[in-house]
């Protein structure tokens, strides 16, 4: 077990009117500490998702560990072959190397404090995926870097069948 001794100086301080906000419509990130800034303890964003549009396609990181946190709504979350249910006040934590996605649950919205830790600079793979989205780049794209923002894509049955 290796210890991450992040190193900053001063409180990471991010006014809700300060943050950068990716995407909008059924979802919007809102980019709030990317790693560089908490000296790579974390890198933390908000991720609300409107009538159960989905989040994240069913990836895992092979350096970090992933919290979800729901501040309001109902979400459903993968973790390994598991879909858990999770509403507001309930906590997820997905260990390095677990396949994991989320959304929304159907027909209902979610409001999600994701952090991810240690940190990984993140908020680029997030505007990648705003480009993605206004077609301004293919979604193949994002298999070119999966090793820099550990995100590695995969595949589950079991999560395609609790999203039908």
């Amino acid at each position: 077990m290796s210890l991450i001794i992040p190193s900053f100086d001063d409180s990471v301080i991010v006014r809700a009117a300060d943050a950068e906000t990716v995407g909008a419509g059924p979802v919007t990130l809102r980019l709030l500490a990317d790693s560089s800034s908490t000296g790579g303890a974390l890198s933390t964003q908000r991720v609300t998702l409107l009538d159960g549009a989905n989040g994240a396609a069913p990836h895992h990181h092979s350096r970090s560990a992933e919290l979800f946190y729901l501040l309001d709504g109902t979400a459903q979350l993968l973790s390994g072959e598991q879909v858990v249910t999770a509403g507001r006040g309930d906590l997820v934590v997905v260990p390095p190397g677990l396949d994991h996605a989320f959304a929304a649950a159907p027909g209902e919205n979610a409001d999600i404090l994701i952090v991810i830790t240690p940190g990984v600079e993140r908020f680029e793979y997030f505007r990648h995926l705003e480009r993605i989205a206004y077609g301004k780049v293919p979604p193949e794209s994002l298999l070119d870097v999966q090793e820099l923002y550990d995100t590695y894509f995969t595949s589950s049955e079991t999560w395609n069948l609790a999203r039908k």
